[in-house]
């Protein structure tokens, strides 16, 4: 790897990028599913960035009118209905669906069309490689929602490092002490996967984002004795067969109050450094301030990077305006599509394969 060029400019934190640039003409969008993931952060971030909505349609009417009416879209009977609406106005699907819902709503998607795919990519590796095959077949624009690599904080951690303020990446910490409220979701009942699947994924994401791909993982998931979530704790080190050094520590029944609780990465490199929090997890819903702070090549303090948005509602808009963009040719790279997507869930299932092997025992004196 060779090390980014030491920049000759003194740091301006302000010059770093926060939001992707929208397209310049945004297309509707047709969301399938009516979650709370869409009216807290779908729905809010693209209102806020100015893409339009066509409408939005759930197996569940109920809910799917409900938000229709709090959003004054229209909400569609069947999911055919809302394809063929989404076809008439142009419009890019949005699919805020359950992962063991992916495969059979892009199977409904008129060919070519453009889709952002809530993530997981599926329940597990099968299921990715499934909806990977599903988006070649039919010649989809695809993308999995991977928004994190978005989020405002990111986006600016990302041009840094590219900018050269850190050096090479040598260290990766991840440390969460959290009290997650599981409850809020309904669907994860009795799924075998949760913690990796349905959270850390997004830091596994965003890992590969930033150091690319690891050679390997090591890993131990495992549940809590105060409730039947199957798995709400995670350590994890990813093998770079470098210099590079990568730990996550994950517990989301940290339930002792605040003033203990973390949700933030440590990522250091051969010339500077940077502190991330990702404030939504702390209080969620409620959530707290995203923070970055910097300590620059040739600095000899830390900065603070001033944020104008934060994960929570503006990478969701940020993502979908990357989709489009692609689409129009405005932009020349897909991120997060779905052939780059299946490389982090195949990176999630080398996690739980780790997690159920036995530990390396140490040498017993005889």
């Amino acid at each position: 790897m060779t090390e980014p060029q030491h920049p000759k400019m003194p740091f301006d934190p302000a010059s770093l990028q926060q939001f992707w640039p929208m397209p310049a003409n945004p297309r509707p969008i047709m969301t399938i599913g009516a979650g709370s993931i869409v009216t807290d952060a779908h729905f809010p971030a693209y209102q806020k960035a100015g893409f339009p909505l066509a409408g939005i349609y759930d197996p569940n009417q109920e809910k799917a009118q409900q938000v229709a009416k709090d959003w004054n879209i229209p909400a569609f009977a069947t999911l055919q209905d809302a394809v063929n609406a989404a076809q008439k106005a142009n419009a890019v699907f949005d699919l805020a669906t359950p992962p063991a819902a992916h495969c059979e709503v892009l199977s409904a998607l008129p060919d070519t069309a453009a889709a952002l795919i809530q993530k997981p990519m599926g329940r597990d590796r099968d299921d990715a490689s499934a909806i990977l095959d599903i988006c070649q077949r039919k010649n989809l624009t695809a993308a999995v929602n991977f928004q994190l690599r978005f989020a405002p904080m990111m986006l600016a951690l990302k041009d840094a490092i590219a900018k050269g303020w850190l050096g090479d990446v040598i260290d990766f910490d991840g440390w969460l002490a959290l009290d997650t409220p599981w409850q809020l979701w309904a669907f994860l009942k009795g799924l075998p996967r949760i913690e990796i699947s349905m959270h850390s994924i997004h830091y596994l994401d965003l890992i590969r984002h930033i150091l690319g791909e690891p050679s390997g993982i090591h890993a131990k998931t495992l549940g809590h004795p105060a409730h039947d979530v199957a798995q709400t704790r995670t350590s994890a080190m990813l093998d770079y067969n470098t210099n590079t050094r990568c730990n996550l520590s994950i517990n989301h029944d940290h339930r002792f109050g605040r003033r203990h609780q973390a949700c933030e990465f440590r990522i250091c490199g051969t010339r500077g450094a940077a502190y991330v929090q990702l404030g939504v997890n702390l209080n969620y819903p409620d959530g707290e301030p995203d923070i970055l702070e910097i300590y620059p090549a040739g600095g000899d303090a830390w900065v603070n990077v001033p944020l104008r948005g934060s994960w929570f509602p503006d990478a969701f808009a940020s993502r979908m305006a990357n989709l489009q963009r692609f689409g129009t040719g405005e932009d020349e790279t897909l991120i997060s599509s779905v052939s780059d997507a299946w490389h982090t869930m195949a990176l999630v299932e080398a996690a739980y394969e780790s997690s159920a092997l036995p530990a390396t025992q140490p040498q017993r004196k005889p």
